[in-house]
């Protein structure tokens, strides 16, 4: 379906809250909901929201990565991994 299709009022979520449950469901694709003619919510399935949310942890994780290397807070490879090999009580050998 198109987004102009699940374009639809406080109305009709109102009175049809159970059918676009189910199509959320089935296909997935958000409603945007209108209240007075404006744009007021979107609604989604609890899987498409959790993806959203997995989306925005992982940006998030780059954006602070690129900081770090834009402040100059970097370590090489072989000084990560001696970190990590010590903190597991490991031996550099393995």
């Amino acid at each position: 379906m198109s987004l102009a299709t699940h374009i639809k009022p406080i109305s009709y979520l109102k009175a049809n809250a159970a059918k676009i449950a189910a199509e959320l469901k089935d296909d997935g694709e958000a409603y945007i909901i209108t209240q007075n003619g404006e744009a007021a919510m979107v609604v989604q399935s609890v899987t498409e929201y959790e993806q959203t949310q997995e989306t925005l942890a992982m940006l998030q994780l780059v954006a602070v990565g690129e900081q770090e290397i834009a402040s100059g807070q970097i370590v090489t490879a072989k000084q990560a991994f001696a970190s990590v090999r010590s903190k597991m009580g490991l031996s550099g050998d393995v």
